[in-house]
């Protein structure tokens, strides 16, 4: 009778380790009879948990522990950031949200200039200096300006606001597109909000709109009301928040620095089983078999098989603990079935690394990231393809 020991992956405990190794059972032994599921709860434990109850965590607003959140201009009073971090996901945000109130134009008496089109001006004399004048954020200005200055939201915002308040809105859109390329670039270096916001005001008057002590009454009515409820909503859901997303984090963590235990656990467990065996593994739980494989030879395992799993990436990167590139796979490590989705971030490739050690198949589960992560154990697929290569 042939074992299938199941390793589940981050973040998974009970009740739903039961319900999720159930599921796997019931597709296995749907397409076989005979087999015995024997599922590996790493979890209970080895899993990470916030051992003093989340001591680490900054306090709450509203609690009596002062801190960051309640401190005079912190996010409890006035948070500035909430707005910006909308704007560094779409920098033309705030125009488009403005050209969604404007009105249809009417007859324009003889002579009359768009607004857009003196705004327009003034982007291209900011393009034609280069990055100098926001040269605090890095460069980016010269694409920013030339690319505002083509936009159509730019037109159609300057038919719902004054010209003052389409130059701030400008000038907050061209810092955001200047930080958020830096975002996406990696750049090991990002300014303060203060930088930022003084840029942003040198830009709007060089656009055109009056200096800060004016009122300008667009400067962040767009976007504040939402993004600061939002901001604030996080800063008080922050222990919530963390207790749930830490044990992904804290499991990868918790295995790269204890893994031994892990491993030797699963080793025990296979020690009391029959031949031939299957370890399936998906994410964390395939690198972990991974592994326990290279570091010493298990004699019962016949097959490995990888859902979803970082193992190569781990490996060519330098950070798998058993094995650094490019030392090859250890001869006594069995034939390694690597299932991965299309549209799985976390799911690498391992038949260029070992050539002819492992067969990458490709499983489509139609879900984008990261749903598609964990939605291998409910694609029929994944089960045929396990199930032709078990021993």
């Amino acid at each position: 009778m042939t074992a299938v020991v199941f390793i589940h992956g981050t973040g998974v405990r009970e009740p739903g380790f039961s319900a999720l190794a159930g599921r796997v059972a019931a597709g296995l032994t749907e397409l076989r009879d005979g087999l015995r599921i024997v599922p590996y709860y790493w979890g209970g434990a080895h899993g990470a948990t916030l051992a003093a109850g989340g001591a680490s965590l900054p306090p709450q607003p509203g609690s009596t522990a002062r801190g960051l959140a309640d401190a005079p201009g912190g996010p409890a009073d006035d948070d500035t950031a909430a707005p910006w971090a909308v704007l560094y996901t779409d920098p033309y945000a705030e125009l488009a949200l403005a050209a969604a109130g404007a009105k249809a134009s009417g007859e324009r008496p003889p002579g009359f200039v768009p607004p857009q089109q003196r705004l327009q001006s003034q982007l291209a004399a900011f393009a034609a200096q280069g990055d100098s004048a926001a040269a605090e954020l890095g460069p980016g200005l010269t694409r920013a300006a030339t690319d505002l200055a083509a936009h159509p939201l730019l037109s159609l915002a300057a038919g719902a606001l004054d010209p003052d308040d389409l130059a701030v809105l400008a000038a907050r859109s061209l810092v955001a597109r200047i930080i958020a390329d830096a975002l996406d670039a990696d750049a090991p270096l990002v300014p303060t909000g203060e930088t930022r916001d003084a840029v942003a005001d040198r830009l709007a008057e060089g656009l055109g709109a009056p200096p800060r002590g004016t009122e300008r009454g667009v400067r962040s009515l767009l976007l504040r009301a939402a993004g600061s409820t939002a901001s604030r909503a996080v800063v008080r859901r922050r222990r919530a928040l963390t207790e749930a997303a830490h044990p992904a984090a804290g499991d990868i963590l918790r295995y790269l620095s204890h893994g031994d235990a892990f491993r030797a656990d699963l080793r025990t467990l296979v020690a009391g089983l029959e031949p031939p065996v299957a370890l399936v593994g998906h994410s964390l739980g395939g690198i972990i078999a991974l592994d326990a494989l290279i570091s010493a030879r298990i004699p019962q395992v016949r097959l490995l098989v990888t859902a979803g799993s970082q193992g190569p990436f781990l490996y060519e990167s330098g950070s798998l603990p058993s094995l650094e590139h490019p030392a090859p796979l250890p001869p006594h490590v069995p034939a390694w079935l690597n299932l991965y989705d299309p549209r799985d971030l976390l799911g690498y490739l391992g038949g260029g690394l070992f050539p002819g050690r492992v067969t990458d198949v490709a499983v489509d589960s139609k879900q984008p990231f990261p749903a598609a992560h964990s939605a291998y154990w409910t694609n029929p697929a994944v089960y045929r393809h396990i199930v032709d290569r078990l021993p």
